[in-house]
């Protein structure tokens, strides 16, 4: 359209207002050249009476003289209320718009008509002003396109309308038959409905698959449900009154098509008959196929035979549906559901990709796939089965028709799965090369090899799965090309296989070593070809497994005449039994691995001279075996007589005692360990009574065991001051045990008898052991006092003060330890604090706690002497410093009697410990204090501690006087000195008792100050520590620092002199210089005076 086309304003404000367009997506609309098209044949011809408009989801609007399909959407329907063309000037009057949706177009254009359209064109008002006939002939043409509308909407509905004729009105008389032309329109009505009526009802549920389809049961289901109620609808219309004025029409005008018309009646009425029925049977197996969709696919397979029986229900119930034709097309329609769900399940094209990562996992699904799928025609086959059972014994038909029919396009579907199982199992069998290694020589080698082969089989796995195709479905054959390709490369692997096997087997000396690489390889010795070529050198291992027969044989014979070889540790006849045991699993091992082979190998003698040689050595392990047992019976018989006469203890010559022929008892019970391992030995009288009571024996033994050596341990180790005080009860027990010896293993009672006894000696041991602990507790910490520091030195530090108070808590707290322990040791034994025997016993322990305390004061003492010693002390032990005080130099605490104080507090610290344990002894007065002091070995050491202090203070009176070289620092007056030293310039000697004054000079103080200074660096160098005799720490630092400073002091007299002096005696510039030199501090004039 060139320019703007005026017709299309009446559209233009509907749609865009309808369909809410921009102006800009109206105008792209109508300038497409289809478009306009569209709308000039709509405006230009009077054929088109309707123009629908709709939004398009792929295109946007879309325009069409025809009804939209599909359309869910709104659609817009322009309508013409005449049948001419549109012009600008009539557009408004002749258009009406209206929007619907898409599924009710049809519907409106009918309403429109019926409703708008038809009236207008019937009312003479309005057709008044027409050319004669117009009106008519348009009348007819809407009703023509009325029944065209109702058609085309049945159609869509899936149902079948039948149209009116023409003329006819449900006012006309069916009576008055003066219109021919009504009679002819109903004549060719008849036809129409014939027509339709026989194209529908030959339609067929079968067409799809007639087709190559594959149509699922619900297509059945529906297209019966669809037939029923499009008969019921054409039945419906047929009983309309249009429908009756039809018939009565043409049956009053005897009408040829009459009888074509009652043709139809039938027709549908028994088609409806037809349609109920089937739709009714149909409905249990609907219901029943639909809870199968809804299933997990694991369970379809049980469900299949459920599934088949509704099928059979249909077949028997139905009168119309019980045909083999349909059968077929049912069975096929359920078979094509099953392939749907089955490709479902396995998802089409996910299936090849998992051979590389996981195989198995597919494989099982495919598995169960088959299983499925079989399991439904194992079904059908019983079925079919039933019903020809059934057939013979009642009037009801079998399903006679080919299974094949039924199962073409299943069997096919199977046959890809087989071929897709294949590729899975092989994939999941070859993928265990990856862990294949074999040993050997040329292990290494071969196992390169392997790797190889594997890699290879990767690649082509690899090729499989990357293929484009849907490998589920049958139709698309590219899927068997991969496949045979697939095939062949499997081959050829498997030669390379077959090469590295065949070495591998031929360098196998043992048949164990090639049962092993079979089981190793049997993913892969499954495969025919493989199988069938290695079968040649599998034979080799029939013959392993012959020699190795041989060889045991040969054992046999060599050691069955040394049983000294095989019973090092067992008893012989057990031992021989354990051997002939071995003897037969080592047998069984040999056959077990020809069994491993056997069905690799080609069925020949061999195997049966494999099992009759194994059967051979069998017997003569067998018949060895019954002798050995029956010798071994008869003598453990005569053993379990000896035993049960044996008394059940015996006191021997030492006064212990002991179990009577405790060695051949324990020899006895450890047989008949034994014995109740083999299971099919048969023992005598005695030795099966022995056996029976075998636990309650050794138990008995046990205990008897356990209370001798517990009897034997009191009186071995019994103390001599303790035997006193258990005297009276080994004798009751001795009493006791007598009957133990009256007794033997044969009698009555023992186990009762040993219980009561040895509770009696376990508690005697007990109270006895407990009272040795006691004893042996309380020698311990007697022990432990003997070991105790009382003096303790860290390294080289030096002693400080005396015994510590956690020394003397300890001692305090084990000397009441062991009075308790004392107690505990009475009331065990049982004695009274008034019997000599325990009053022997205190004194005992009373002499061993004071020894005890005698080697802790040694000790100590010892250590005060040692450390005192110059010829054994490592480091200075106590210290004393040296000071410089008014009266001249002294020591600090005195060397004399300060130090000589010190040590006896020590001495008397290091006694006191052995005052704060109680006596145990209550005859023994006084504290182990008092008897410790009287001890010469004490005495004797303290002398040497005294000894050593007198050494040391020689010493150190020695070392003061050495330093009373500089007792003139200390004891001239400064003073004096220094007006004698500014009268003469010097001092006077003690003979000088007149000399001449001679002023000091510059020089004079510079050699006093040099003096002084020279003093001082002899008295800084002085040592601080000084130890005396190797024991005796002397710290001379006070007595240094006090001699320095009285040097200072003299220092500090000269030269003080010497700044008072500066400017009126002395040169200026050399006093200056003395002074610095001295290291005084200058005023700051005279350091101005120097600068300058």
């Amino acid at each position: 359209m060139e320019g703007k086309d005026e017709r299309l304003d009446p559209l233009h404000s509907f749609t865009v207002k309808s369909l809410r367009l921009d102006e800009e997506r109206w105008r792209e609309f109508v300038s497409e050249e289809e478009n306009q098209v569209v709308f000039n044949s709509f405006f230009n011809a009077q054929d088109y009476c309707h123009l629908f408009i709709c939004k398009d989801p792929d295109s946007g609007l879309s325009v069409s003289l025809d009804l939209p399909q599909n359309i869910q959407t709104k659609v817009l329907c322009v309508s013409k209320t005449a049948r001419e063309a549109v012009t600008k000037e009539n557009s408004r009057k002749i258009l009406t718009c209206q929007e619907v949706q898409g599924e009710d177009v049809l519907s409106f254009i009918i309403c429109v008509t019926e409703q708008v359209t038809c009236p207008l064109l019937s009312n003479p008002e309005s057709s008044s002003r027409w050319v004669a006939g117009v009106a008519d002939e348009a009348l007819r043409f809407m009703e023509r396109q009325k029944n065209e509308t109702l058609v085309m909407k049945a159609q869509t509905e899936g149902r079948t309308f039948l149209p009116h004729p023409e003329g006819l009105h449900d006012g006309t008389d069916g009576g008055k038959l003066s219109d021919v032309k009504l009679l002819h329109a109903c004549d060719w009505t008849i036809i129409e409905w014939a027509e339709l009526t026989s194209e529908f009802l030959q339609q067929d549920s079968s067409q799809p698959v007639l087709d190559g389809l594959k149509p699922l049961p619900s297509e059945e289901f529906h297209f019966w449900k669809n037939r029923l109620m499009n008969l019921v609808f054409i039945q419906q219309q047929l009983m309309s009154s249009r429908a009756q004025q039809v018939a009565s029409i043409v049956q009053r005008a005897e009408s040829v098509y009459w009888s074509t018309l009652r043709d139809i009646y039938r027709d549908i009425q028994e088609g409806v008959k037809e349609a109920d029925d089937v739709t009714v049977n149909l409905t249990q197996l609907q219901d029943r196929l639909e809870e199968v969709e809804r299933m997990e696919y694991q369970q379809l397979g049980d469900n299949m035979a459920s599934v088949l029986e509704e099928v059979r229900q249909v077949w028997i119930r139905s009168e119309f549906y019980c045909k083999p034709c349909r059968m077929v097309v049912l069975l096929q329609e359920i078979c094509n559901l099953l392939i749907h769900l089955s490709r479902k399940f396995l998802r089409g094209e996910e299936v090849m990709r998992c051979l590389v990562s996981d195989p198995g996992l597919v494989l099982d699904d495919v598995r169960l796939v088959i299983w499925t799928l079989q399991a439904f025609k194992d079904s059908y086959s019983r079925l079919r089965t039933q019903l020809e059972d059934q057939n013979q014994d009642s009037a009801s038909h079998s399903w006679d028709f080919p299974s094949h029919l039924v199962f073409f396009y299943l069997d096919n579907f199977l046959q890809r799965l087989q071929g897709i199982q294949e590729a899975l199992y092989v994939s999941l069998q070859l993928s265990q090369l990856d862990q294949a290694v074999l040993s050997g020589v040329c292990g290494r080698m071969w196992t390169d090899v392997v790797q190889d082969v594997y890699q290879d089989f990767v690649r082509q796995v690899t090729v499989l799965s990357e293929c484009n195709c849907d490998p589920t479905n049958p139709d698309d054959e590219s899927f068997d090309l991969y496949l045979d390709q697939f095939r062949v490369q499997v081959s050829d692997l498997e030669r390379c296989l077959v090469s590295v096997l065949s070495r591998a087997l031929e360098n196998c000396s043992i048949s164990s070593t090639a049962a092993k690489l079979v089981n190793m390889f049997g993913f892969v010795l499954a495969r025919p070809l493989i199988q069938d070529q290695l079968r040649p050198h599998l034979s080799r291992v029939v013959e392993m497994v012959l020699m190795e027969l041989d060889q045991a044989e040969l054992l046999f014979y060599s050691q069955r005449e040394r049983p000294e070889t095989i019973s090092r540790f067992t008893p012989t006849p057990a031992a021989g039994l354990c051997w002939t045991q071995q003897l037969r699993l080592r047998a069984e091992d040999s056959v077990r691995n020809y069994r491993t082979v056997q069905h690799l190998c080609e069925d020949s003698g061999e195997s049966q001279l494999v099992l009759h040689r194994f059967q051979q050595i069998m017997d003569l392990l067998q018949d060895f075996r019954e002798t050995v047992t029956s010798d071994w019976s008869a003598q453990l018989d005569s053993d379990s007589v000896f035993i049960l006469e044996q008394p059940l203890i015996q006191l021997n010559q030492q006064g212990m005692l002991g179990v009577s022929s405790s060695c051949k008892l324990e020899e006895v019970l450890r047989e008949l360990r034994y014995v109740r391992r083999e299971t099919d030995m048969e023992l005598r009288h005695y030795a099966a009574h022995l056996l029976t009571c075998r636990n309650d024996i050794t138990q008995s033994y046990l205990s008897l065991r356990h209370m001798v050596s517990c009897y034997n341990q009191v009186v071995r180790d019994v103390l001599q001051v303790e035997l006193p005080l258990i005297q009276d009860q080994l004798q009751d027990l001795n009493q006791t045990l007598s009957e133990l010896q009256r007794n033997t293993w044969g009698s009555e009672g023992v186990q009762q008898l040993v219980e009561q006894q040895t509770h009696r000696v376990l508690m005697f041991h007990s109270s006895v052991s407990e009272a040795r602990a006691n004893m042996d507790t309380m020698m311990h910490i007697i022990q432990g006092w003997a070991e105790l520091h009382l003096l303790q030195r860290t390294g080289d530090s030096l002693l400080e003060g005396g015994a510590t108070e956690h020394s003397y808590r300890r001692i305090r707290e084990e000397g009441q330890e062991l009075l308790r322990l004392t107690q505990v040791n009475r009331s065990l034994y049982g004695a009274t604090d008034s019997s000599q025997s325990w009053i022997r016993y205190l004194d005992h322990i009373d002499d061993k706690v004071q020894d005890g305390l005698f080697q802790l004061l040694l000790r100590s003492l010892h250590f005060l002497s040692d450390n005192m010693n110059p010829q054994t002390c490592s480091a200075a032990l106590l210290a004393v410093s040296l000071q410089l005080q008014e009266t001249g130099s002294v020591f600090e605490p005195s060397v004399g009697g300060g130090l000589s104080d010190v040590l006896m507090t020590i001495i008397s610290d290091v006694y006191t410990a052995a005052s704060l344990p109680p006596r145990i002894s209550e005859g023994r007065h006084g504290n182990y204090q008092v008897a410790l002091q009287q001890s010469p070995e004490l005495s004797a050491l303290e002398q040497e501690v005294m000894q050593h202090l007198l050494q040391v203070k020689e010493e150190a009176e020695h070392l003061r006087v050495g330093l009373d070289r500089y007792s003139h620092l200390w004891q001239s007056d400064r003073q004096g000195v220094m007006q004698e030293f500014l009268t003469y310039s010097r001092q006077l000697g003690p003979e000088e008792l007149e000399a001449d004054e001679t002023p000091p000079t510059l020089k004079d103080f510079q050699r006093e100050i040099e003096s002084l200074h020279r003093l001082s660096g002899e008295v800084t160098h002085l040592d601080e520590v000084i130890v005396l005799c190797g024991w005796l720490q002397v710290d001379l630092q006070p007595f240094r620092d006090s001699l320095l400073s009285i040097i200072h002091d003299w220092k500090n007299m000269y030269t003080d002199y010497l700044l008072d002096s500066v400017s009126d005696r002395f040169p200026l510039t050399e006093t200056i210089l003395l002074l610095e030199a001295a290291g005084v501090e200058l005023p700051e004039h005279l350091s101005a005076q120097l600068q300058c």
